[in-house]
């Protein structure tokens, strides 16, 4: 590749970076229908040409700023529970639904990912993207922990849309402060900790749930 081109690419990739940034922030603070293309160029510093010639309208590029949260909510995640350097399946499973918690009960994510979603892209298109990153993600513990004897083996799609499900329905309460945060962090430990099985005993649940505090403390 010329010079030439790799600086035609490295701008191209500045402006793209530039107006999910804008967009991210524009849709977080007031939501997708209250933002114009006109807003979203003027804060990333561009031309309604250059944002045209990256996205084909608002919506698409709405649906790339989901993908982007979406893959900054799985890489927050998986941080915490590396951080918290758990070998037992549950104890990260609990741990990851926390973070998980936390970060979909900011204003940011909550109007992007669980709000505006849904009513702009539409509820299949909206599962397919969660499906690619944080269901699936729920996915892959699920199974980890199946394979490690943590979980009864069962068919992991619908048990993670169930706990997804639930994560979704907690955030919402967590911002609106319909409960406390300590009663609703308490119930998905519990929700999580009610799946264990003992492979040592018969496939008897643990009776000692983890601890329901910030992930990594």
């Amino acid at each position: 590749m010329s010079a030439d081109r790799r600086t035609q690419a490295a701008r191209s990739a500045a402006t793209r970076r530039a107006l999910l940034e804008a967009g991210r922030t524009l849709f977080g603070r007031v939501g997708y229908a209250e933002v114009s293309t006109v807003a979203i160029v003027k804060a990333a510093g561009v031309s309604r040409g250059a944002m045209y010639h990256q996205f084909a309208d608002k919506r698409s590029l709405f649906e790339a700023v989901l993908e982007d949260v979406e893959r900054d909510l799985v890489q927050r995640i998986g941080s915490a529970v590396l951080a918290a350097g758990l070998p037992d399946p549950i104890d990260g499973l609990v741990v990851g639904c926390l973070a998980w918690l936390d970060a979909s009960a900011e204003p940011e994510v909550q109007r992007i990912a669980l709000l505006d979603a849904p009513a702009v892209l539409g509820w299949e298109r909206w599962r397919e993207i969660e499906s690619r990153h944080t269901i699936g993600l729920m996915e892959e513990r699920l199974a980890g922990a199946m394979a490690a004897g943590r979980i009864h083996p069962q068919a992991t799609r619908p048990l993670a849309l169930v706990l997804v499900g639930a994560l979704d329905e907690a955030s919402q309460h967590l911002a609106k402060g319909y409960e406390s945060p300590e009663a609703i962090r308490s119930v998905i430990v519990q929700l999580i900790s009610g799946l264990a099985r003992n492979p040592d005993h018969g496939g008897e649940s643990r009776s000692r749930a983890p601890d329901s505090g910030a992930p990594g403390e």
